[in-house]
């Protein structure tokens, strides 16, 4: 499938999904793509990432191949980095590479921003799981990208207050809700997880384990179920937890949350395998007490994660030299050394399936659980997959919005997702998207 399946009406596509001021798609036709063959002489490519060190890495590439060379140009990530890629399309100037979270690259495809590696990079499919490789490939027999890390949502768990409150780590959601219970029963002050409506990332995680699917490709349409069933199952569960008062609503990331878990007042946070990172910050006091352990299950014997967060390296449209950078690409996200590179240089969490044996020795937080990173590889080969939308901006602040307001008032949270999905039809229609019925 080619990009102008998914891009009708492109030039105003994304207006609303990005920062204001972002002119978010190209109006004129996308340049014709490069050839697949290798470069007959020297090429200079330009990567634009937020990794840290990412010269480093580059470096290593550049010393082995003379006639590729990679310059890396850091940038700040985030909507900023998705507006600034995509102005530089539109103008004719962008980078040969960058790097794209996954649920911003179906911006970039409805731009004709990026390029189709399908013919570059096939050999590559064997590297990933299932369902890291559909964050890429959109659904559809084009690669858009190499996935590059990846966040795969484990639950964080508080085991020697486990311990204290004579609790099981729950192996499904009924017995998460059991052990919330539990725990507020007999401490007023201490609850086992909180809902957060400010972090639409961690919901969608949730989803998608549980087997939503909020976009997806129907011929040259787009159909949009941000309010199917898995969703609003998720949705009630932790409505319903919030408004019992078996959960907090406070939401993650702010100084209340820290305290709470610092304290040992919040007991869990089903999170990505990122975490060590924030709960060493946040919860200094809580080092080698926290443990990890799956994602509770809808039911009993089934085995699912989802994601939250991670990025992939993608190649522009433009580049005149689009075979050197899917060839870099590939290296960056399959080569053992390079993957070896993106651990000790980069800190993140590879997404090639190899990529967990490059990880050494637990995180120092996490010393109390010496096979860490074995345990977290095992948990990312269960993600299941997901295709983002074009507007995926438009439904997180929907999801803001609305759960914001449904945990102020406790009503229904399948309310708020009735909310995201009009939101996003209404969005979509406007730009000019083409929507199945």
């Amino acid at each position: 499938m080619q990009r102008n399946r998914l891009a009708v009406a492109a030039a105003a596509a994304l207006a609303a999904t990005l920062a204001a001021g972002c002119s978010g798609a190209a109006q004129e036709p996308a340049a014709p793509a490069a050839q697949s063959s290798a470069p007959a002489g020297p090429v200079k490519l330009t990567y634009w990432t937020w990794v840290p060190n990412m010269d480093k890495i580059a470096a290593a590439w550049n010393s082995a191949n003379p006639d590729i060379q990679v310059t890396v140009s850091k940038q700040a990530g985030g909507d900023d980095a998705a507006a600034k890629f995509l102005t530089a399309a539109k103008a004719g100037n962008p980078p040969d590479l960058v790097q794209a979270e996954y649920q911003m690259l179906p911006s970039f495809v409805a731009a004709d921003a990026v390029a189709d590696l399908s013919g570059d990079v096939a050999q590559a499919k064997g590297e990933f799981g299932e369902g890291i490789w559909g964050l890429v490939t959109l659904g559809t027999d084009a690669v858009y990208a190499l996935p590059q890390d990846s966040g795969p949502m484990m639950l964080y768990y508080r085991q020697d207050l486990f311990d204290k409150y004579g609790i099981e780590v729950p192996k499904t959601w009924d017995e998460y809700a059991e052990a919330a219970r539990t725990v507020h029963k007999k401490d007023p002050k201490v609850f086992l997880g909180t809902f957060s409506s400010k972090d639409p990332g961690a919901f969608v995680g949730l989803a998608q384990q549980a087997g939503a699917q909020w976009w997806s490709i129907s011929g040259e349409s787009w159909k949009v179920a941000v309010n199917d069933d898995a969703t609003r199952k998720v949705a009630d569960y932790w409505g319903g937890l919030v408004k019992e008062g078996a959960i907090d609503d406070q939401p993650y990331f702010t100084p209340e949350w820290n305290k709470a878990l610092n304290d040992g007042k919040l007991l869990t946070w089903p999170s990505a395998v990122w975490a060590p990172g924030v709960l060493s910050s946040n919860a200094p006091k809580a080092k080698g007490r926290w443990a990890i352990a799956p994602l509770p299950q809808w039911g009993t014997g089934e085995n699912a994660s989802g994601f939250w967060g991670g990025s992939s390296t993608a190649v522009a449209a433009k580049s005149p030299n689009r075979a050197a950078a899917a060839k870099f690409a590939t290296w960056l996200n399959t080569d053992p050394e390079a993957l070896g590179l993106l651990v000790k240089e980069g800190a993140v969490y590879p997404a090639a399936a190899k990529g967990g044996t490059m990880l050494g020795e637990a995180p120092d937080y996490f010393s109390n659980q010496p096979d860490f990173w074995q345990r977290a590889a095992a948990i990312s080969a269960t993600a299941r997959g997901f295709t983002f939308g074009p507007n995926v901006n438009v439904t997180y602040n929907a999801f803001k919005d609305a759960f914001d307001k449904a945990v102020q008032d406790r009503s229904a949270f399948s309310e708020a997702v009735g909310k995201m999905q009009e939101a996003t039809v209404a969005d979509m229609q406007k730009s000019g998207f083409q929507l199945a019925q």
